[in-house]
């Protein structure tokens, strides 16, 4: 597999793009207009920057992995002749939905569609095409070009040779890939939410304040980021819609949303990529301050 088409340019997405391209895959970047594409480029060109800063990639070899990305609006044209689809779209089943049929019905008979979700059923996207034994999950974790874990999800109809090309590609960005089978959350958000959940719940009971909750964990259990300023990098709204189909899908109480994660998103304070969650990012992102509201 060489070529790659990447659905969706926002902050999984591009830097799933800069994944393949840093290791010389041709990739095509779709989203549906010119400016978000120009954006996710711009995000891709700073991180690789980065890259060279840290003596991890050479001049040339950044700019052999620009080289790499083309970009396009057109679904069409993106598919022609991939090998590998990635959706990497918005965390939505109706959207995905539309996405899965128009990759089948376009993409070449041999091409696996793969998607990186990281809660919908990789069996329930499968169901939406002719090709469910060439679907499964990629499920990349943010910062992507950082972060070395892929969550390889296997659907009920994934066939074993799809599943070790998938294992195979994941090694080769020198990822390391690790199998899940196809249930509510997966393996990694399967556990974390409900963590994540448990520390909005102490909070909004008045347990423990935002540097409290955020610093036991990092002081006594050697996390790396508190629960609730790791929500706010997720996204609170990502962080509530896993927890409904965690919820949905298990029927147990204990997966319930807290109702201030509820009231949260609802205001429209998703975290860093609104400005203000937990935390408030507006003025400095990298050393943001506690939310006004929790102080």
């Amino acid at each position: 597999m060489k070529n790659i088409t990447v659905i969706g340019s926002g902050t999984m997405g591009n830097g799933i793009a800069h994944c393949f391209a840093q290791n010389e895959f041709n990739v095509q970047l779709v989203d549906l207009s010119e400016d978000q594409l120009e954006r996710a480029l711009a995000v891709i060109q700073k991180n690789l920057d980065r890259q060279v800063t840290k003596a991890i990639l050479t001049e040339a070899q950044k700019d052999a992995a620009l080289n790499r990305i083309q970009t396009s609006t057109d679904l069409d044209k993106a598919l022609a002749n991939a090998d590998l689809v990635i959706e990497a779209a918005s965390e939505n089943i109706v959207v995905k939905e539309k996405l899965f049929r128009q990759m089948d019905a376009i993409a070449p008979a041999d091409c696996i569609l793969a998607s990186n979700t990281s809660s919908i059923s990789i069996t329930k996207l499968a169901s939406f095409t002719n090709r469910p034994e060439k679907v499964i999950g990629m499920h990349f974790m943010n910062p992507v070009p950082v972060m070395r874990l892929i969550e390889v999800i296997q659907g009920f109809k994934t066939e074993e040779h799809t599943r070790n090309q998938i294992l195979d590609l994941s090694k080769q960005l020198d990822k390391i890939p690790l199998l899940a089978q196809d249930y509510p959350g997966f393996v990694a958000n399967r556990i974390l939410l409900p963590m994540i959940n448990e520390a909005i719940e102490t909070l909004f009971q008045g347990v423990g304040g935002v540097y409290e909750i955020d610093n036991m964990m990092k002081l006594g259990m050697g996390h790396p980021m508190g629960p609730l300023q790791l929500a706010d990098f997720i996204g609170l709204d990502v962080c509530l819609s896993v927890l409904e189909v965690l919820h949905e899908g298990f029927g147990a109480a204990k997966y319930a949303p807290a109702p201030l994660l509820v009231n949260m998103v609802q205001a429209g304070n998703l975290g860093v990529k609104s400005g203000i969650g937990f935390y408030d990012y507006r003025t400095d992102r990298r050393n943001p301050t506690i939310a006004t509201q929790f102080l």
